[in-house]
């Protein structure tokens, strides 16, 4: 990284009583002040210290701009109950290291659940009508809306019953010997954050990496999204041999040309 910059580790507390938990994000300073800052957005389980997340920062330190990464709540170095976890809950907490940080604008870069995140918070920002501004969008094998149009049409009538009657059902992970657990909750907090509903409207450039060989979000859920998203500057790269992680050399490489692209155009 460059000599005159660094990361710094440090803890937010994001909710009140019984709801407060610490959420650990890294900041690293900008050598440009006036670029935008690449925000680190992960998926389900993911954690800022992942293959991707690192790119993303050491992009960051090429280009001399600031890099944010964060652990959602029950995440990496996190704290707070990962069966507490919801969408609404982690945006929540994103948002609030955000605007803790206070960039005036941001390129945020999410990753499977994290591309989900980072469409709802550029309805949330734009809501708000303040900064930051968001000056682009790289979502890597994005998951928009995934507890309502990937789980719920697939589950058995065995996880319905876990649903019902434990809260939650769980599932074979390929990517750790711990089985992933969704939750009623997140399933039902799903529902009432779901983007792919109409137009949405970014209003910056949106660049989607995508696998075709994706066995957790199919391709055809990006060729879903890119429809709802008319309105906007849209680049679609499908990876032919390409799976989920997107974390080969290759991979990292065109995710670091997309955000240096950003960067530059910005």
């Amino acid at each position: 990284m460059d000599a005159t910059t660094h990361s710094e580790m440090a803890r937010l507390t994001v909710g009140t009583g019984s709801h407060a938990r610490e959420i650990a994000y890294v900041h690293r300073a900008a050598a440009h002040r006036d670029a935008p800052t690449l925000v680190w957005l992960g998926g389900y389980r993911s954690d800022m210290g992942g293959t991707k997340a690192l790119e993303m920062e050491a992009q960051a330190a090429t280009q001399g701009v600031a890099a944010l990464r964060l652990d959602y709540s029950g995440h990496g170095q996190s704290g707070g109950d990962f069966n507490d976890g919801t969408i609404s809950r982690w945006l929540e907490e994103s948002v609030a290291v955000i605007d803790h940080v206070a960039p005036q604008r941001v390129i945020l870069v999410g990753s499977s659940m994290g591309g989900w995140i980072a469409l709802r918070m550029v309805q949330e920002l734009a809501r708000r009508g303040n900064t930051p501004k968001v000056d682009g969008l790289v979502l890597i094998a994005p998951a928009p809306d995934f507890t309502h149009d990937l789980i719920e049409p697939a589950l058995s009538e065995k996880e319905r019953q876990s649903l019902t009657e434990r809260g939650y059902f769980e599932e074979i992970s390929e990517y750790s010997p711990e089985p992933n657990i969704f939750t009623a909750k997140l399933i039902e907090d799903g529902r009432t954050n779901r983007v792919l509903t109409g137009i949405i409207e970014t209003g910056c450039p949106v660049h989607i990496l995508q696998g075709m060989k994706d066995a957790d979000v199919p391709y055809q859920h990006a060729l879903k999204l890119v429809e709802f998203l008319p309105a906007d500057d849209v680049v679609l790269t499908l990876i032919r041999d390409g799976d989920h992680r997107l974390s080969r050399p290759q991979d990292l490489q065109k995710m670091r040309s997309v955000i240096a692209t950003l960067v530059n155009e910005g």
